[in-house]
């Protein structure tokens, strides 16, 4: 009997002393998740262009291509919005949500194909399951703020 408990203990012992060593899990932000400013940045990039290419919104991004000090200016705010808002220390200066879409009267197809342009480029970029998922979920919370406003 004596042999039976001394292997529970030894194999005890054993795994208590594997699990003081393990270090813990990293957290880290959705943020660094992207791949961080220089992630986040690309990403911005791969969404303005597949804005473009997409027949059903594209009518909404391409006049910016004439105006390439504004096309700026709100590639600079996406890249500060979702930088500040994904966890990173970037602050974003811009207007709200709401105020920015007011007037563009955004139809629930319209704002539907954003979100699939970006899911597209997130996927393009190799983004891992559960950072799309917090991704779409951070969408899905605009929705109400940004149509038909």
């Amino acid at each position: 009997m004596k042999k039976p408990l001394s292997l529970v203990i030894l194999v005890l012992t054993i795994c208590s002393m594997i699990i003081a060593q393990t270090p813990p899990p990293e957290i880290t932000t959705l943020f660094e998740r992207l791949g961080g400013t220089t992630g986040i940045t690309s990403i911005v990039d791969d969404v303005i262009e597949a804005h473009l290419n997409n027949p059903a919104i594209s009518a909404r991004f391409k006049p910016y291509l004439d105006q390439p000090e504004r096309l700026a200016k709100i590639r600079q705010h996406t890249i500060d919005f979702f930088s500040a808002g994904s966890g990173g220390s970037v602050e974003y200066n811009g207007r709200d949500m709401q105020t920015t879409h007011q007037g563009m009267n955004i139809s629930a197809e319209e704002y539907m194909q954003v979100i699939d342009d970006i899911m597209g480029v997130l996927e393009k970029h190799q983004i891992d399951d559960e950072s799309k998922k917090d991704v779409l979920a951070i969408l899905w919370s605009l929705k109400e703020t940004i149509m038909s406003k």
